[in-house]
């Protein structure tokens, strides 16, 4: 996250944007906040789901109005991007030849605002021709927060992998794509046992769901962007499938993470067995890879 005064492009009342951040929107890599995919997440700020994609970039005007700037010049946001997060300054001035539109407000949470102009506050009505973008509320469970949760598991991996004993993966569960829910450290008695399998029992239905839908995918090629695949370390991958009410975090050599809209909070996770390796190899060669 960036910007300086020189960090300046045309908002739609024409005055400079102070940049604070930005992101890429592209098939690869977009806010998945936005949606589960990227023609789904473009819908989100009216975008045409262009291959190429575009870079946002959030600042304020010198009213401290929000703005989110849409640019067709990906490289140069990729470029700025990356510069911030080796902790380098990096100028991010569009050209305005490359400006595609001018969003009143932020579709995502921004911590930081510019100096000396007002606190970060949506355009005046009369400046802008539809409703200023906001965040998607993420204090109750949902879609956005689901996704958000896989970001998380995705990002953090070692640290969510060394919470799972391999054993807690039984053999009968093994075999039909190894839901790992481990059995609860103290024996429940009475009503709270029967509680425990009924909702262990929902869990492995949800998982079974999820694992048939993205078996799915690789006959069925889902939208752009519903199956991704990054670096991971040596020569796995990291691979991000989601879908209607389900997201799924893997490593290629490893096992997943699956989160359920039905769940709130549960991440369950999901054994290779005999099943998940070859499901992983084929959604890994039809995901979309950053350039």
């Amino acid at each position: 996250m960036a910007g300086t005064d020189e960090d300046a492009v045309a908002t739609g009342d024409d005055d400079a944007l102070y940049v604070l951040t930005a992101v890429l929107l592209t098939p690869a890599k977009f806010p998945s906040v936005l949606g589960d995919d990227y023609p789904e997440a473009c819908a989100a700020l009216d975008l045409v789901p262009l291959a190429e994609g575009y870079g946002l970039v959030l600042g304020q005007d010198g009213q401290g109005a929000r703005w989110t700037v849409v640019v067709d010049d990906v490289s140069l946001v990729a470029v700025a991007i990356a510069s911030w997060d080796c902790g380098m300054e990096h100028e991010l001035s569009p050209d305005e030849r490359t400006v595609v539109a001018a969003l009143p407000g932020w579709p995502l949470e921004v911590a930081v605002s510019a100096p000396g102009v007002p606190a970060p506050h949506d355009p005046a009505a009369e400046l802008t021709e539809r409703p200023p973008l906001s965040p998607p509320d993420t204090t109750v469970w949902g879609p956005a927060q689901r996704r958000l949760g896989a970001d998380e598991i995705a990002l953090q991996w070692a640290m969510w992998r060394e919470q799972i004993d391999d054993s807690e993966f039984a053999p009968s569960e093994e075999a039909d794509g190894g839901p790992g829910d481990a059995e609860p450290a103290q024996d429940p008695q009475g009503e709270d046992e029967e509680k425990a399998k009924e909702e262990k029992g929902v869990n492995r239905a949800g998982i079974r769901r999820v694992l048939a839908e993205a078996r799915s995918y690789v006959d069925t090629p889902p939208p752009l962007g519903r199956v991704r695949s990054s670096f991971a370390t040596g020569d796995a991958r990291t691979l991000r499938a989601d879908g209607p009410g389900w997201s799924l975090v893997a490593r290629t050599d490893d096992i997943a993470f699956v989160l359920l809209d039905e769940e709130p909070g549960e991440v369950m996770p999901v054994g290779r067995g005999p099943e998940l390796p070859g499901l992983l190899e084929a959604l890994d060669k039809m995901a979309v890879r950053p350039s």
